[in-house]
């Protein structure tokens, strides 16, 4: 079964300096063997009463929310991947380049339990 980084994070920019952004790590990840990358720019997602994705990450006014995730064929692929994408030039950015807060961001490995996509 595969193996899943999910994150939520607010973004911090527009949708399009986000998704420039989106495109080159997609592309690094998915050479160091990462099999699909999705991102998601929040459209429907309400605030609740008690807990949201607006309050687990702390976005502000201004800010809206990215949900992504990366699959991997497995999780030593995922570790050696991660390690080699973290290290690429392509991703030397300073977190304070990043379009998005990063000390706001969950995040999580997730091993797969059901996949109905074939």
């Amino acid at each position: 079964m595969t193996y899943i980084d999910g994150f939520v994070s607010p973004a911090t920019a527009d949708r399009e300096t986000y998704l420039a952004f989106a495109r080159t790590a997609a592309e690094v990840f998915r050479e160091h063997g990462a099999l699909r990358l999705v991102e998601g720019w929040a459209h429907d997602v309400p605030r609740g009463e008690v807990t949201d994705f607006y309050r687990a990450v702390q976005a502000s006014d201004g800010e809206t929310l990215v949900f992504s995730w990366i699959e991997w064929p497995d999780k030593a692929t995922r570790d050696a991947g991660l390690e080699k994408a973290m290290n690429d030039p392509r991703m030397s950015q300073s977190p304070d380049d990043w379009p998005f807060d990063g000390r706001r961001m969950i995040f999580g490995g997730f091993e797969a339990i059901l996949d109905t996509s074939g």
